[in-house]
């Protein structure tokens, strides 16, 4: 089926929009710091790594006032890190291994729509299968919360996953190697506000192998040794 001429005329209108919005931006970038793009092409040297939600409000750098290249950044929909995912674990070696980053900031944000949909449940679709793990978190917690309002155990529950993943991070073999070899890395979780742009932080941060659980533990790789 054709597409009317007027909405896929709009439809390029928006895009050129965006594309001459670049031209702008980069122009400027560059009146205020002639060196910057060369300098920005020829290195990538962030200490932090930012795990954060897909959410188009939560911009990772602009939150903590930071420019391009001083933060690595993977997001998804409520700020999960699965086992099984390979593109959050990738990430996340990458990061700790190659970048050597100090610090990984796992960042939830009040009214986080995943989380509000697997607190309300219904059938959403795929997103179902992605929020899993939110779902049994909250039937963990469900008769803790249950003299809670909506808005409020939806809140309750943000930072409730943000602990969860910042557990999840440092049950990870990337993460437990760097601090087996001496490497300084911390785990932070915190939660976004959208309603007056600050961060909190849950305390929960984790920066050595005897603060992560014992169960989850590796055991050290032994060293060869020749015979």
């Amino acid at each position: 089926m054709l597409l009317p001429s007027l909405f896929v005329e709009s439809y390029m209108s928006d895009i050129k929009k965006l594309l001459t919005q670049n031209r702008q931006w980069a122009a400027g970038v560059q009146e205020r710091d002639p060196d910057f793009f060369e300098r920005l092409s020829h290195q990538q040297n962030p200490d932090y790594l930012w795990i954060g939600c897909s959410d188009s409000r939560v911009p990772a750098n602009q939150i903590i006032d930071l420019p391009p290249g001083e933060v690595f950044v993977h997001r998804n929909v409520a700020n999960l890190l699965y086992h099984n995912d390979m593109n959050a674990l990738s990430v996340v070696q990458y990061a700790v291994d190659v970048l050597q980053v100090e610090h990984i900031m796992v960042v939830g944000h009040y009214g986080c729509g995943g989380v509000r949909a697997a607190v309300t449940g219904g059938d959403n679709g795929m997103i179902d299968y992605w929020l899993h793990s939110v779902r049994e978190l909250y039937s963990v917690n469900r008769e803790a919360l249950k003299d809670l309002s909506l808005d409020d155990k939806v809140d309750r529950m943000c930072e409730l996953n943000v602990r969860a993943q910042v557990a999840n991070l440092c049950r990870t073999k990337v993460v437990q190697r760097a601090w087996q070899r001496g490497q300084p890395l911390s785990v932070h979780g915190w939660v976004y506000g959208l309603s007056d742009g600050c961060v909190t932080d849950l305390e929960c941060t984790v920066s050595q192998l005897d603060d992560a659980s014992h169960i989850h533990r590796f055991d050290p790789v032994p060293p060869q040794t020749g015979e």
